[in-house]
Parts: C-alpha cells; structure tokens; sequence
C-alpha cells in the first residue's frame, strides 16, 4: 500500500532530484498544482498565469519512510522563508508549499512549519492547501536531473541538493543511492 505527497519547494527538477534517492519512495512526478487553471502547460506556469505552483508528487511505501520524514527532506532542500521564490527562480509558481492529501498529512505539517517558524529569525511563508488536482508536467521534464546531470542548471542547483540529502539523511538514502 502506498500514499502520496505533494510538494513545491522551487523548481521541480530541483525537488524531484532531491526526494528520488530516499529508501522508501517508489516515483516521483513532476507536476503543477495550487492554481485554477485546468490542464497547465509549462510556458503558462512559467509566465505566471495559471496559479500553479511548479511541485512534486512522491509515491512512498509508509511502512518504510515516514511523512514526517519526507517533510523534514523538502524543508531541508530549500528556503521556506523565501516568498514566490527559489534560487534564481522568482514567481509565485516557485513558492514553496504543501499540498497535504488528508487531515494526517495537514496536521503533521502544519506542526512541522510550526515548530520550524520558531528556529527561523524570517517568518516560514510556505503555503499549506489541500490537493485538489495534479496536473503531470510534459514529459521531457519528468527525470530531469537523470536525464540531463550535465546540464548547468541542474549542476548548480539540483546536485546540491541531492548531496544535502546523501550527506544529511544518510539513513533515509537507498543504500542504490549512496
């Protein structure tokens, strides 16, 4: 049995290199979500017009990594002080937010940006919603980082990201993807 996670944190190439290695997750999609606009493209995204948060949707087996564990790896990957805005990355479709898919999953995170609030000196301005749809982004955008590890972006964003995570959460890594 598995669950899922959605999450925006900044560019989902950047989100979905980060959550792929840990023991537990069976896929990661890339995606929109947050806005009003059916069936998203990504030049509309990225001009800002749908409302649609560039995000992620992790497929996990609970029995092997937690939510509270998949939270505690999207805070620790990006700035959730940050508003409308990631790295070089600035609009309202890089925020960061949670798109919770149950009362459990919105109760756990809303205590998680409780408890974070209190150890930054900025207010954490990421956004808790409900899920109501996921649109999957094209398709040359899903494995990104896999697909493209050489691109200049994807070195200078996504791969310290993806060695925060090898480093830090060491026992949450597929031993695959140490």
């Amino acid at each position: 049995m598995t669950e899922k996670a959605t999450f925006g944190g900044g560019c989902f190439w950047c989100t979905e290199a980060a959550m792929k290695p840990l023991e537990g997750v069976e896929s990661v999609t890339s995606g929109y979500a947050g806005g009003d606009t059916e069936n998203p493209t990504y030049e509309a995204v990225c001009r800002g017009e749908t409302g649609h948060a560039e995000v992620v949707q992790v497929t996990y087996d609970p029995d092997v990594i937690g939510y509270d564990d998949l939270l505690e790896v999207f805070f620790a990957t990006h700035n959730p002080t940050q508003l409308n805005r990631q790295g070089p990355d600035i609009g309202t479709q890089y925020r960061s937010i949670v798109l919770y898919h149950d009362d459990r999953q919105r109760e756990l995170a809303t205590s998680y940006i409780d408890a974070l609030d209190a150890e930054y000196e900025a207010d954490v301005v990421t956004e808790l919603e409900p899920l109501e749809t996921f649109w999957r982004a094209e398709s040359y955008h899903q494995d990104y980082f896999e697909k493209n590890p050489s691109d200049a972006y994807c070195q200078m964003h996504a791969q310290p990201k993806i060695e925060k995570v090898r480093e830090r959460f060491e026992t949450l890594v597929a031993e695959t993807n140490r």
